[in-house]
């Protein structure tokens, strides 16, 4: 088993060197197989961090999972003079955790971001809110693109032309909630949807009750701000106090080692 895998892959390596096969071809072409890896709240994460500057969160993907198998490969090749189960189950885990490792880097960071993402969604529906009162729902979201925070340009843009295209249902909104899965964004999409359906007549009742839910979601948003920033003044204290205890407490050891030493 070992001698056949050692042969395949002395086999594709040479194709992969005589240019037979094109190993960015070969994860573009199979992007629907590689995407069933891929983690449900990736795409979220790096449009949160990155914003208009990742152009196709798949093509980041695809980096990800070429990069992961590339290191398994080249591990495996590194130890072919002591090929065995271990190194081979060495080099999968190596590369698996390569591929991981962007992931849990954005994960990292989105929960050292939380309270502030989640606090863009409620500012952003507050400027929404007013030009509804303008315009109709629809031309109110294409309107808003500009101003709206990056992280959600790449999806409102996506939402904007669907229903451009003739899309009336609610899932274009839900697909905008599913793609970020911000605080109540489920909630809001469909308020937001059932707003764009109401009559003319019913749609300063719909934006009443919209608004005071945007009102809500926004005290939410400050009251999380702030226990936040609470809470790192505590840990900061903690800290301080950890240390200056400390401190006092080697000092006095010092001191009383000197007085015994004497």
């Amino acid at each position: 088993m070992i001698e056949m895998l050692i042969i395949a892959i002395i086999v594709i390596y040479i194709f992969i060197v005589n240019g037979k096969i094109d190993k960015n071809g070969v994860f573009s072409n199979n992007d629907k197989l590689c995407n069933l890896l891929k983690e449900k709240d990736y795409d979220f994460l790096l449009i949160a961090k990155y914003g208009d500057r990742v152009y196709n969160p798949n093509e980041v993907f695809m980096k990800r999972v070429r990069n992961g198998v590339l290191v398994a490969i080249a591990l495996i090749f590194l130890f072919l003079s002591q090929m065995s189960y271990l190194t081979v189950i060495a080099g999968l885990v190596v590369g698996f955790l390569v591929y991981k490792n962007q992931y849990l880097s954005l994960k990292k960071w989105y929960r050292q971001h939380l309270n502030y993402i989640d606090s863009l969604l409620p500012y952003y529906l507050k400027t929404l809110e007013v030009l509804i009162h303008h315009y109709t729902v629809p031309v109110a979201l294409a309107k808003s693109i500009d101003d709206a925070p990056e992280v959600f340009k790449p999806g409102l843009k996506k939402l904007v032309q669907r229903i451009e295209e003739g899309d009336s249902s609610i899932d274009p909104y839900m697909d905008f909630a599913n793609d970020y899965p911000v605080r109540d964004s489920m909630r809001m999409m469909r308020l937001l949807y059932r707003l764009g359906l109401g009559e003319q007549e019913k749609k300063h009742q719909q934006l009443v009750s919209f608004s005071k839910s945007v009102s809500s979601l926004q005290a939410k948003a400050r009251e999380q701000k702030y226990q936040a920033r609470l809470n790192k003044m505590e840990n900061k204290t903690m800290i301080m106090m950890v240390v200056t205890g400390g401190g006092s407490l080697i000092l006095l050891l010092i001191s009383i080692f000197m007085l015994v030493s004497v």
